[in-house]
């Protein structure tokens, strides 16, 4: 699992001459393989705090650490290196490769790493089992609903293993049955390979799988309650 440390976390967005504060000082720890959920409006912040968790934007303040490494001071490459090894993403917009199959964007990013061919194939086609896409496993996006789309975004993300999982409301495109089943996934990942997830969401059913929500307004933290409703 990936130990999480943030402090005093602010991003100001330069629109002309004007600052937009999109996260005004936030304070959070994770120091075991968690489920959290990033609850608040839109505009509230939480996309922008998964990019910086993620190195794919940096602070204008304040600190992430990822298991003693702060973010904002390693070089692009030391980020890339992180994001290939260590973190999943799953991206509202699903973010596939047109043209590659959902096979090959589940490949993907183990091939980034060097994985060699056979095994990255065979980690590739059981994560599309697990979130029930086997025959579609040749088909390009164009040919799968946004659904099904959701899906092969998720396999990508889980199939390095990752420590870290950030995830942009990764139900939002699923069917009941769908949804239930890549949050199960999520959380049997969670226990066996110790993956910490932190996903932002305004879904229902997500509520019951997670270890604590963080609710997000204005770019602040109101309040941490965990899975029985407790306040921290």
């Amino acid at each position: 699992m990936s130990k999480i440390e943030i402090r005093n976390l602010k991003k100001t967005y330069r629109l002309g001459h004007t600052g937009v504060e999109a996260l005004r000082g936030i304070d959070l720890s994770i120091d075991s393989p968690e489920i959290i959920g990033i609850v608040g409006p839109s505009g509230s912040g939480k996309t922008t705090l998964l990019n910086i968790l993620g190195g794919i934007d940096l602070p204008t303040s304040g600190s992430v650490s990822i298991d003693g490494n702060e973010i904002g001071k390693l070089s692009d490459n030391e980020r890339t290196a992180i994001r290939r090894r260590e973190i999943g993403f799953i991206f509202q917009s699903f973010n596939l490769i047109p043209v590659l199959t959902a096979l090959e964007n589940v490949e993907l990013p183990l091939m980034a790493i060097g994985v060699p061919k056979r095994e990255r194939r065979e980690r590739a086609m059981a994560l599309l089992e697990r979130v029930g896409l086997v025959r579609e496993a040749k088909q390009r996006p164009d040919e799968l609903s946004g659904g099904q789309r959701q899906r092969v975004a998720v396999a990508r993300a889980l199939v390095i293993r990752p420590r870290l999982v950030l995830a942009d409301e990764p139900t939002a495109n699923l069917d009941g049955e769908s949804g239930r089943n890549v949050l199960e996934l999520m959380h049997e990942m969670n226990h066996e390979l110790q993956t910490t997830f932190l996903l932002s969401t305004h879904d229902p059913r997500v509520l019951p799988y997670l270890d604590r929500r963080m609710y997000l307004e204005d770019g602040l933290i109101t309040r941490v309650e965990n899975n029985e409703g407790h306040i921290s």
